[in-house]
């Protein structure tokens, strides 16, 4: 059994508001935990005052979006378990590595430093930020179509075009960028601790029909955490995209994140 009132702290990634996590944050609470989804610097509270303000959300990369975390952890009782999805899973990994946080789960993550291969469906919804260098500094946002294809394509479109108008904000295109020449770059902050053998328990998930983080991403992330000794386990949901998250199918992955935790008494 987790320790009531254990803090969870979600973490959204590209193109979702933090209000996506509604859900998820009810049936964490409703578990026994302590949830909480703040957005990422930038974000307005609401998605329609962060669609109107877009200037605010452009040029953040990830060292700040990870030091933005580091600073809402700060204030907490306790560590916290880290649920990220996306580019968020790639933060979630980096507070995990510089042992701000008890555990981790990384839902479909970004690809980290290390990762070599990036499919090409990767590589088609990054390009929506990466075909113009000036978007390094500007917030990019995704058309329905960009979104049925990078989130909504194992759902109907019906399911996909409602998922879009209900959750997407423009983001950051810098993230993209600084992942893309990771492996180009010493100091890159898409480096994580993957030695870390005093790191807490970390989940690793991968969709096998997503094609914005495609299974092979995650797989090669498990990999690059094989020469660390603490807990590293991999969870995959073979018929489902990237909108897995906020889908009408989030149960099954939300539950599948509560028994892992339970499985390691978090």
């Amino acid at each position: 059994m987790n320790a009531a009132g254990t803090p969870v702290v979600f973490v959204h990634g590209l193109w979702l508001h933090a209000d996506s996590w509604g859900a998820w944050t009810d049936l964490f609470r409703e578990a026994g935990y302590a949830p909480a989804a703040p957005g990422w610097p930038g974000d307005a509270s609401t998605i329609e005052e962060t669609r109107k303000q877009p200037d605010r959300i452009a040029g953040h990369g990830i060292d700040e979006v990870v030091e933005h975390y580091a600073g809402v952890i700060s204030g907490l009782d306790a560590k916290p378990v880290v649920i990220g999805h996306s580019f968020g899973g790639l933060i979630v990994q980096r507070l995990l590595g510089q042992g701000l946080a008890a555990a981790a789960v990384a839902i479909d993550p970004a690809p980290i430093k290390g990762v070599i291969y990036l499919p090409p469906s990767a590589l088609r919804v990054a390009s929506v930020a990466l075909r113009n260098p000036a978007n390094r500094k500007r917030a990019v946002s995704l058309t329905a179509k960009q979104f049925r294809y990078g989130f909504g394509n194992a759902l109907s479109a019906a399911e996909s075009n409602e998922l879009y108008d209900r959750w997407t904000i423009p983001s950051p295109g810098k993230p993209l960028f600084e992942a893309a020449s990771a492996n180009l770059s010493p100091r890159s902050p898409a480096k994580v601790d993957t030695r870390n053998a005093t790191r807490g328990p970390l989940l690793i998930t991968a969709g096998g029909k997503d094609h914005t983080v495609p299974r092979a991403i995650s797989k090669s992330t498990l990999k690059l955490y094989g020469k660390s000794s603490a807990v590293t386990d991999y969870k995959e949901f073979p018929d489902r995209g990237h909108s897995l998250t906020i889908d009408s199918g989030w149960r099954d992955v939300a539950d599948a994140a509560l028994a892992w935790l339970r499985q390691h008494s978090l």
